[in-house]
Parts: C-alpha cells; structure tokens; sequence
C-alpha cells in the first residue's frame, strides 16, 4: 500500500480546524488538511476526470464539471481539467488506485506542467428513489509526494439534513431570497443536487491560517 493511502487511512476522518466559512454549515465532516501546507500556494492543479464505480456513465463527467466549476469559484490555485479519455491520462495511470514513484509523479508533473493532481472516485451513485452519491477524492504534491487534501463523502436525498442543507445552499446562495418552488429542486434534479455535491466538497478547500 503506498504512502499516500496510508496517509489517507489514518486522517480522513480528521477534521480540519479551518472549516467551511461561518455563512454555510456543510456536513462534508471526512477530510483532511495537510496542517504544514498552504493550498493556496500550491500553483496549477490538474483535475482528473473522476473514475466511476456507479452503473451511470454520465454521472463522471456531470459530476467532475460540477467540481471544477465549484473548485474554481474557491481561487485558491489554477486548475485545468483533463478527461479519461486524453491519451495522457492513459499514458501516465491517473487512476485513483495509482500507487505512483516519484519517477512517475515527476513524469506527470512534466507532461501536465502542473504542481499537483487531484483525482477520485464516484463510489455510489443512484437517482432513484432518491438520490444518492458518494465521493473520494485525494489532492497529491507532484514535487514531494504529500497528500495535501483528502475527502470521502456520501449524500442521501433521503436524509432530512440533507433537504435542509440542500435548501439552504440554494436559497442562500443560488436564489437569495427566494420563496420559489426551485429552492427545493436540488433534492429531486440530478444537476442541481450534484452542484450543492460539489459545493459542499470544495468548501472543504480551505487555505492555510
């Protein structure tokens, strides 16, 4: 088992200090911060498309474009998205279940010019008869090989907390102010509920304070 994993094992379920920020409470609770690192001083990211473990193809890329978009709403470094289907994405094994050598993280640091890469896995998804999805997503260091961020997740439509949170995030930061019937969509549309997913993961990214 690579380092990496063990790193992700023993941490996951450690809380970071810096949390969400004070206007949103998300229950997004299983990931971990690396204390010593600044992600804001990270520079490029890659985002890799996410790997699908569910029996509903388009939930990847519906899901990966929910948090790139999400991810860069955050500015805390640059980040480019490369899909499952790009040749190097092939060529330099950037599956989730990678071990990877420090030959190999500087081979994609070279090929991809970036400073670290972020991949995952859609360990669940249903849409019916309510939905569900579950996330695991790890953010590694290409220079060093740290683990700088790491997440596991799953969302229940069914769940009351959940409705509250999905309504709130969508009265409060979608439709402010809305009494509408929309506010409430987020736990019965597949996009909207994937978009408050990918809010509340990457309110998780928090930089160093």
């Amino acid at each position: 088992m690579s380092s990496f994993k063990i790193i992700f094992l023993l941490l996951l379920f450690f809380v970071s200090g810096c949390g969400v920020n004070s206007s949103y409470k998300s229950a997004a609770n299983s990931y971990f911060l690396n204390p010593d690192k600044d992600l804001s001083a990270v520079g490029r990211v890659v985002l890799v498309e996410l790997v699908n473990d569910s029996a509903y193809p388009q939930i990847s890329a519906d899901t990966t474009d929910a948090l790139y978009e999400a991810m860069q709403k955050k500015q805390l470094f640059g980040l480019t998205l490369i899909r499952q289907s790009d040749p190097a994405c092939r060529n330099l094994q950037l599956g989730m279940n990678t071990a990877y050598t420090f030959e190999q993280l500087s081979a994609i640091r070279r090929t991809l010019k970036c400073d670290a890469i972020l991949r995952g896995t859609i360990t669940r998804y249903q849409p019916f008869p309510h939905m569900v999805i579950g996330l695991r997503l790890d953010l590694v260091d290409l220079a060093e090989g740290q683990l700088l961020w790491a997440f596991e997740e799953i969302w229940d439509t069914a769940d009351k907390n959940t409705q509250d949170r999905i309504k709130d995030y969508y009265s409060h930061h979608i439709l402010p102010g809305s009494e509408s019937l929309e506010v409430g969509l987020g736990t019965v549309s597949s996009i909207k509920f994937i978009k408050f997913v990918a809010f509340e993961t990457a309110e998780t990214l928090q930089p160093k304070r």
